[in-house]
């Protein structure tokens, strides 16, 4: 069908974009949104536990934060989340029931508060995260 393996990748990796675009806009999504996003587990925002859900809804109302920290900077030393310029980034506390600190639990945001172009969670201390879905 094909000449060489040249070609064929070609072919095949334009029909690869092509389908992953065709399936995002059947679903509403931008492909530029998957094209920063690849790798991220995703984690349904009525999956969250109830204090995440919890403060979900205040990082859409603007607060008021339980937190003295929540909503500083989140400097993303770790690179686990898409490259973004310094203050992109937000972080904020899911209280950990049963623990008289902070706790490992966060949702970090990006974009302007309380309109958030993505929002992640954590369970392990900025160890891994899963993108907050509806």
């Amino acid at each position: 069908m094909f000449a060489d393996a040249a070609a064929w990748t070609r072919k095949a990796g334009f029909s690869f974009v092509l389908g992953a675009t065709l399936a995002l806009s059947a679903l509403g999504l931008q492909a530029r949104e998957c094209a920063t996003d690849t790798g991220f587990a995703v984690i349904a925002r009525a999956e969250l536990p109830l204090q995440g859900q919890r403060t979900h809804a205040l990082i859409l109302a603007g607060g008021p934060f339980p937190y003295e920290k929540d909503g500083v900077v989140f400097g993303n030393r770790e690179r686990l989340l898409p490259h973004a310029k310094r203050g992109y980034y937000r972080e904020y506390t899911v209280r950990t029931p049963g623990v008289r600190h902070r706790g490992p639990k966060r949702i970090v945001c990006g974009g302007v508060p309380q309109q958030p172009e993505a929002c992640y969670y954590t369970a392990d201390h900025y160890a891994s995260f899963r993108r907050i879905v509806d």
